[in-house]
């Protein structure tokens, strides 16, 4: 099956326990919006792309399948916690990361 966005915003959304209604509600749009995104009948607005990114902790470049690695916010954690995920991934994937100050 090819990957479409609608289906990666029904995969996530389902995977989030969310309902079309609950991702309508948090996006300030109906649910026909979000089903019609789903369904491939429509496409959100940068403003929505943005905003579903956020909601499910992906990239845009994820949701528009530009490229299929999926991104994490680290932001709710502290400094020490995000030097700790950062030295697990060093461990897991044997490449040097950075923090980066923001």
């Amino acid at each position: 099956m090819i990957e479409t966005l609608g289906s990666r915003i029904a995969q996530l959304r389902q995977k989030n326990g969310m309902s079309q209604t609950d991702l309508a509600k948090r996006l300030n749009i109906s649910r026909a919006g979000v089903q019609s995104w789903e369904c491939g009948e429509n496409y959100p607005s940068t403003d929505n792309l943005i905003s579903l990114s956020k909601i499910f902790h992906v990239s845009t470049d994820y949701l528009l399948n530009i490229n299929a690695t999926k991104t994490i916010s680290l932001d709710h954690y502290s400094k020490d916690e995000q030097n700790i995920i950062f030295r697990l991934l060093q461990y897991f994937d044997g490449t040097a990361c950075t923090l980066e100050k923001g």
